[in-house]
């Protein structure tokens, strides 16, 4: 967020140098990314205070020679007269071109020939010397300048024409010179969101007074009631809604001090009443929005959710849809009248109510709204605003009131009209005052300094709490709660409504050392040694798989443990029951209102995401799933839902990155990521204990390229996971950028349980002997059982196999297939000779034949 030195100074005194202001700032926590100075010691460009002043336009003459030209008769004289010709093109002087002598001289900058500006005619800031010369045989050795060549914005349409009582002769600097806070505010800091509430901060951290506006505005009209209605049918997704009226104004352009302001801060002006809404919106934090009250039927405002077809074309003529994202969701709110759809609440009016040339009575809007609802919707029609960055972060819900008197106020001044006596507000459910009762020993605990309660009040009052202090609070064993003896007084603390990120005493004590100075407190040494960290099994070997997996190519990520009945559904729409789920009581949002049951539904949003930005993408998650008892049991304690640990894979995409040497073009499949789970299990000493068991039934992957993981001692207990390529129909619902994605969700508290230690030996001195050997069996036999066979008649000997071909075809017979392998043989002791070789051979061959039925194929 911008925001000018000179607008702050408006609320609140400051007398810091700009550096000084930004340390002191970004030491309470609003970070100053940038300090940009106009015109002033600093700045680029420092402009000369002697050969640039403010001057007075005192008459506009045509050119002789040209059309586009004009000669402006200038004075900037300071107590005397110095009167000058200026040739100039400003557009907007021309207006006032051979009208004579001004009654109201225009105001203006003036600078002289020699003194550095920035071209106004080149892009970027390119600084040149003004130099006097000939202009369609007029000699002009001085310009009356633009914002573009001062600095101060990009605008160049018009020379800079300030207010009636800018004083003569005056330097432009000590009038318009000005230094501009980029502000980085972290998302809890959305009371900072206006220059108000930064001048609130500096105020409290000065110790200085903060001047608040009244709103003085004059309500001379009829009354409001019976002329203008609102009807709330979402009280929830609205808390307060606030609509005034005023006719009979003008449209036209707003004050330069006001455009003035507005560029500064990144905002373009645009007209008198759509730039007061904005300028409110940055001085208080309130959006606010104006309707041509002759476009809205019957002057009856509506606010409620969006129904199945509806569209709406918004303020920058996008036609969007509105039927509500799916059914476990509400769509957005709207405001609407009874024809239709007026705009996106808190987001972005629609065209047909907005305000143009011919609008002349205005309906203004001023609301708070649900931010977890505005976020959604922002993030749905990708349409982020100014508006909808204050709404979903929090606007203070006494704030639509002040609102809209000021920009009343500001309109009736500036546009002219007449404003209806009253406003309508609905307000259902007022906001309760919420109370705390610090006591100095919770600010000992917590920071390790002592204040007395006096000063904690000071501190609290100074950011805008109301503070009393009291006799100590008498619940308990105070000294034992706080860490000391019991304190004699306590602060009772009123939040404020603007404080929405204040929910305990660890929030006001977070303020009391903002305004105290977190340099200002001293660091503690421990008092003790840390103790030296023991073993942890089960940790060290969880932390051993993830090495294992990012090794392998896959990233970590962490996805939400809620989620709602739609993620759900797009996995397997079955297991959509909300009473399978453990459910919460209070949901912050409608889309985390569940606790998970699967990794997977989060792991495929997260997947789908990742397809969207890169070919490809290998994840993996370590988390827990919650699952309800079947049955409640009689300790209240065991009513908790079992949380067992499961790991989850997830790969999409092209098995091998694009390169100079080409790249495969097939996609990741099943196979990789049987691969990744083969190296995982032989990692954690289980590769030799599990089998893989092919199933076809499970919904949410392909039939017949799916398998699931049991203990070879154990094939019916219970699977240790499940993995696959995932449905089409499952790629489609996840919007997932890719033909084929494979997954796994694996029971990690199991495979922690069986792992076994890994024992070493060391690399055998003697050469390996490779050995091919092609078997032949039933096509309904799996490979891994040909590999068990394998392994169990070669024993030690045995120290890698590959299975590198299949073969299907006439000359091994209809329903058979051909398995080969490639077989590497090692002794730790001596070379393995051609006999001892033949040998184990013969042993594998008759335990083939005789348990699988197998052939040998030649």
């Amino acid at each position: 967020m911008k925001v000018p030195l000179s607008w702050l100074r408006e609320f609140v005194e400051i007398t810091l140098a700009p550096p000084e202001l930004a340390h002191l700032l970004t030491m309470a926590g609003l970070e100053i990314a940038e300090l940009t100075y106009i015109g002033i010691e600093g700045a680029e460009l420092v402009w000369d205070r002697e050969k640039i002043v403010i001057a007075s336009i005192l008459e506009v003459k045509a050119h002789p020679n040209a059309d586009r030209l004009v000669l402006a008769e200038v004075d900037y004289g300071y107590g005397e007269a110095r009167p000058h010709t200026v040739v100039t093109g400003a557009p907007n002087l021309f207006p006032y071109r051979d009208q004579g002598r001004l009654a109201q001289p225009l105001k203006g900058v003036l600078a002289h020939e020699g003194v550095r500006l920035y071209d106004g005619h080149k892009e970027g800031n390119v600084i040149t010397a003004l130099k006097g010369r000939p202009v369609r045989g007029i000699m002009s050795d001085a310009m009356l300048c633009s914002e573009k060549e001062l600095g101060i914005s990009e605008e160049h349409e018009g020379i800079i024409l300030l207010e009636p009582d800018a004083p003569q002769g005056m330097p432009a600097a000590d009038l318009l010179g000005d230094v501009i806070f980029t502000i980085d505010l972290t998302p809890n800091l959305a009371r900072c969101l206006s220059v108000i509430g930064i001048a609130r901060e500096i105020a409290g951290l000065t110790d200085v007074p903060l001047r608040l506006p009244d709103p003085q505005v004059v309500m001379d009209g009829a009354p409001i009631a019976g002329r203008a209605n609102v009807t709330l049918h979402e009280p929830e997704l609205c808390p307060r809604f606030t609509l005034g009226l005023i006719e009979g104004v003008t449209l036209g352009p707003s004050p330069q001090w006001m455009q003035r302001r507005l560029r500064a801060i990144g905002m373009r002006p645009i007209n008198v009443i759509v730039d007061i809404s904005n300028y409110v919106m940055f001085e208080w934090g309130q959006p606010t929005h104006a309707f041509d009250a002759d476009q809205v039927a019957e002057q009856h405002i509506i606010v409620r959710l969006a129904e199945a077809g509806e569209t709406v074309v918004t303020l920058d003529a996008k036609e969007r849809d509105l039927t509500p994202y799916h059914a476990h969701k509400p769509g957005p709110l709207l405001i609407a009248d009874s024809r239709g759809p007026l705009g996106l609440a808190g987001i972005m009016g629609g065209a047909s109510s907005e305000v143009g040339e011919t609008t002349t009575r205005i309906l203004f809007e001023a609301a708070t709204w649900e931010p977890a609802q505005i976020r959604r919707t922002a993030q749905h029609f990708k349409l982020p605003s100014e508006a909808s960055r204050r709404f979903e972060r929090g606007v203070d819900i006494e704030l639509p009131v002040i609102a809209q008197r000021r920009c009343l106020e500001l309109m009736r001044n500036l546009a002219g009209g007449t404003v209806a006596q009253g406003l309508i507000d609905l307000y259902p459910v007022p906001r309760r005052p919420f109370v705390l009762d610090l006591p100095p020993g919770e600010v000992r605990r917590l920071l390790g300094i002592q204040l007395s309660a006096h000063q904690i009040a000071d501190y609290l009052a100074r950011l805008g709490y109301r503070t009393d202090v009291i006799g100590a609070i008498g619940i308990g064993d105070v000294a034992g709660i706080y860490g000391g003896a019991l304190d004699p007084l306590t602060v009772r603390v009123a939040v404020p409504s603007f404080r929405l990120d204040v929910h305990g005493l660890a929030d006001l004590c977070e303020d009391v050392a903002r305004v105290h100075g977190y340099e200002q407190i001293p660091p503690t040494m421990m008092s003790d040694t840390l103790p030296y960290p023991q073993a942890h099994a089960t940790l060290d070997l969880t932390q051993h798989i993830r090495d294992m997996l990012t090794g392998t190519g896959l990233s970590e990520v962490i996805t939400y443990a809620l989620l709602d009945m739609a993620a759900v559904a797009r996995i397997n729409p079955a297991d959509a029951v909300a009473a399978a789920h453990v459910g919460l009581a209070n949901a912050m949002s409608p889309e985390r209102e569940y606790l998970r049951r699967s990794l997977l539904p989060t792991l495929l949003d997260a997947l789908a995401l990742n397809m969207q930005a890169q070919e490809r993408t290998l994840i993996f998650e370590i988390g827990r799933v919650f699952l309800p008892r079947l049955a409640m049991p009689d300790d209240a304690a065991s009513w908790l839902p079992d949380e067992p640990q499961r790991l989850g894979l997830a790969l999409a995409g092209s098995r091998t990155p694009l390169g100079w040497h080409g790249a495969d073009p097939a996609e990741l499949d099943f196979f990789d990521l049987k691969g990744v789970i083969e190296v995982l299990l032989a990692s954690i000493g289980l590769a030799a204990k599990v089998r893989y068991i092919p199933i076809s039934t499970d919904p949410r992957l392909h039939p017949g390229r799916a398998a699931q993981l049991v203990l070879t001692d154990a094939p019916d207990g219970p699977p240790l996971g499940i993995f696959g390529e995932l449905h089409p129909d499952v790629i489609e619902r996840c919007s997932i950028q890719a033909t084929r994605a494979a997954v796994a969700e694996l029971d990690l508290d199991a495979l922690l349980r069986l792992a076994a230690p890994q024992h070493y030996r060391p690399i055998s001195r003697y050469p390996a002997s490779l050995q091919d050997l092609a078997v032949i069996v039933d096509e309904a036999t799996p490979a891994a059982q040909v590999t068990a066979m394998i392994r169990r008649g070669a024993g030690d000997l045995l120290e890698h196999l590959t299975l590198f071909d299949v073969y299907t075809g006439p000359q091994i017979g209809a329903g058979k297939r051909s398995l080969a392998y490639r077989l590497s043989f090692r002794s730790n002791e001596r070379t393995l000779t051609d006999e001892a070789l033949a040998k184990v051979r013969g042993k594998i061959v008759r335990l083939l034949e005789t348990e699988l039925g197998a052939g040998i194929r030649e």
